[in-house]
């Protein structure tokens, strides 16, 4: 297997622009999801007596909002951080960071698509401005998932640890996916098996794309950029659980150690279980678990289905739906800014090919 393969573009990157370009399948499902997801909170408060989520709304302390939305922005600037980190890994260079940046934060937007297949934006617009094929940089979008969900377990042991429930499968989840690591790092047997599937029509036909994924996430996946890619992960995740927590101080809990743990495990495990649901930004799963799990952590006792449904609905708003916003932003604003500077600046190589 080369590992400076060429940086045209291939038939593969053809096909994925096909049937009306890749703009208009990822418009599609972005208008798709942005349907669901009102349709989807509107049943949910619904279901959730409507009048008393309104009424808890009244008690929250609004002056915690902008120390929320704070943390919030601080996880999406961390994940850019992952980003750009990644993409220094597979070579999609050179690039500019300001560009990097309004790629990173129009992929936000995306997130409301089912199963996030609107996040193909990220590398159609890599793409566009330094001709990188898409089978090179779609990996950097399994990368930060997959970091992102070691982080969120990590984060949801912690937590279950701490307030003593079923953790030990979290940590074996989180063995299982070292095991994979270590497994895309011996070159030597993946390499074998994908010659042995070389013969196969339609797996041989697309070797040079599978070749392209592959050595992207060789690169990613090395000690050194997956040791920190996952640290960011943590930190930037650890910021939405914290906020988690200021939005039950917000609803009149008293702190305490046991309500961060609580927040921030019901909030981990409910943003997993929302990915793994495939749905649009996980809607409906993600509330529906994080209201459950509150109120299975912190205890019926201390805060009813109602109260739990407010501070999942406000948690979800200041990080879900506020990087919607800010992924419109900067959506709207790509076009005239990636038209201006889709030439790489020789001046900036942020990001290089090694």
């Amino acid at each position: 297997m080369n590992p400076s393969l060429p940086d045209t573009g291939t038939n593969d990157d053809q096909r994925i622009e096909g049937r009306g370009g890749i703009e208009g399948f990822i418009r599609r499902r972005f208008l798709l999801g942005v349907a669901f997801g009102v349709l989807i909170t509107a049943v949910f408060i619904a279901v959730n007596d409507g009048s008393k989520v309104l009424n808890s709304l009244h008690v929250f302390d609004w002056r915690l909002v902008p120390l929320i939305l704070v943390l919030s922005l601080l996880n999406y600037l961390l994940r850019f951080a992952k980003w750009h980190l990644y993409l220094g890994s597979v070579g999609a260079g050179p690039i500019r960071k300001t560009t990097s940046f309004v790629i990173f934060f129009a992929g936000l937007a995306m997130a409301i698509t089912p199963g996030k297949v609107g996040e193909l934006l990220k590398p159609y617009l890599v793409r566009r401005v330094n001709g990188t094929p898409l089978a090179t940089t779609t990996p950097v979008i399994f990368a930060e998932r997959a970091t992102d969900g070691i982080a969120i377990l990590v984060l949801a042991a912690v937590g279950l640890l701490q307030i003593r429930y079923g953790w030990v499968l979290l940590v074996g989840l989180i063995f299982g996916f070292i095991g994979f690591v270590g497994v895309s790092q011996h070159r030597a047997l993946v390499e074998a098996l994908l010659r042995r599937f070389e013969g196969v029509a339609l797996i041989g036909r697309r070797m040079e794309a599978i070749e392209r994924v592959y050595e992207s996430t060789w690169r990613m996946f090395h000690p050194g950029p997956l040791a920190i890619a996952t640290v960011i992960s943590i930190v930037s995740w650890a910021g939405e659980c914290l906020a988690f927590f200021l939005v039950m101080l917000g609803l009149g809990f008293p702190a305490s150690w046991h309500l961060l743990f609580a927040a921030a495990s019901a909030l981990a495990l409910a943003t997993m279980i929302g990915a793994l649901s495939l749905l649009p930004g996980g809607l409906g799963a993600a509330e529906l678990s994080a209201t459950g799990l509150l109120v299975l952590f912190v205890g019926s006792s201390q805060i009813d289905h109602e109260t739990a449904a407010t501070a999942t609905l406000l948690i979800r708003f200041a990080t879900f739906w506020f990087g919607i916003a800010l992924g419109l932003i900067a959506l709207a604003s790509s076009e005239w800014f990636l038209k201006r500077f889709e030439a790489p600046a020789n001046d900036e190589p942020s990001v290089r090919r090694d």
